[in-house]
């Protein structure tokens, strides 16, 4: 072999291990205990460039970060929900980092508990975990009260679907049906280190029910009308009856007062003449 292709294949490798990041130069440590799991990354040499700081990740969390120029830095994990794939950083990235597995028993998760569609609609329930190891089989259950709870499938009542990856399973319900569809859905994750349970509680509305806000303002709009309406009528009625002039008892128009005063000025005066 020539010495170009040493040289060659010694680059190949240099870049490969440079590509591969400095993880190998990182010593890794848990410490579990009953009440606590503390993770450790310690960088084994110095490095020509100095520390800025640490970041701790899970999946694509950011956990903690600080600005230490510290060769050391932990994380102590404190839910419930401790096993998963973390990842120690040293800042700058090019500095190094490493990949820290702690290994337990699966925490399913769900972003609400209750899940609302409309009937006819097509719906998605969605389970989740971040474990390690990660989860190997995913279960659908739905709650029947007072019997066995019903294994859900694929093509249950022709109308479910179930896709599944490691890290989250999904529910899909096709064509919702009020009566038949609401209730609680349980998911389960499994892996080696054991398993864990999830409940979606499932409502389904009326098609009408998108309706009553709008039915519920029409409503008030048409009751403010006829509010209106009457009371315009009334004060209407009101000003006609103060504009007619009063009746006599013969049911005829009454003479107004100037009128009565001058005809009784008039008579006088003819009376006065006739003497």
């Amino acid at each position: 072999m020539g010495a170009p292709l040493l040289w060659l294949l010694a680059a190949v490798l240099l870049c490969a291990r440079a590509a591969s990041g400095t993880g190998n130069n990182i010593w890794t440590a848990i410490d579990v205990s009953s009440h606590r799991t503390l993770l450790t990354c310690k960088l084994k040499e110095a490095i020509s460039a100095p520390i800025e700081g640490h970041r701790w990740l899970k999946g694509d969390k950011v956990l903690k970060e600080d600005k230490s120029d510290s060769l050391t830095t932990e994380y102590e994990v404190v839910s419930d929900d401790r096993s998963g794939e973390y990842q120690c950083i040293f800042l700058p990235e090019l500095a190094g980092k490493a990949d820290v597995q702690v290994k337990g028993p699966p925490k399913v998760y769900i972003n609400k508990k209750s899940e609302y569609g409309n009937e006819g609609d097509s719906i998605v329930l969605t389970c989740k975990s971040s474990s390690y190891p990660s989860i190997e089989q995913w279960k659908w259950y739905k709650e029947n009260e007072g019997e066995a709870n019903m294994i859900l499938v694929n093509d249950t009542e022709g109308r479910m679907s179930i896709i599944s990856t490691p890290e989250k399973t999904e529910l899909h319900i096709n064509s919702a049906d009020i009566k038949e569809d609401p209730g609680k859905y349980i998911c389960n994750g499994t892996n080696s280190e054991g398993s864990d349970t999830a409940v979606i509680t499932l409502k389904v509305r009326s098609r009408l029910a998108a309706l009553w806000p709008f039915l519920g303002i029409v409503a008030e709009v048409l009751i403010l009308v006829i509010i209106i309406f009457i009371y315009e009528r009334r004060r209407r009625t009101d000003d006609i009856v103060e504009a007619e002039p009063p009746r006599d008892e013969d049911g005829g128009a009454a003479p107004l007062k100037a009128s009565s005063a001058v005809n009784e000025k008039g008579g006088n005066i003819r009376q006065r003449n006739s003497n």
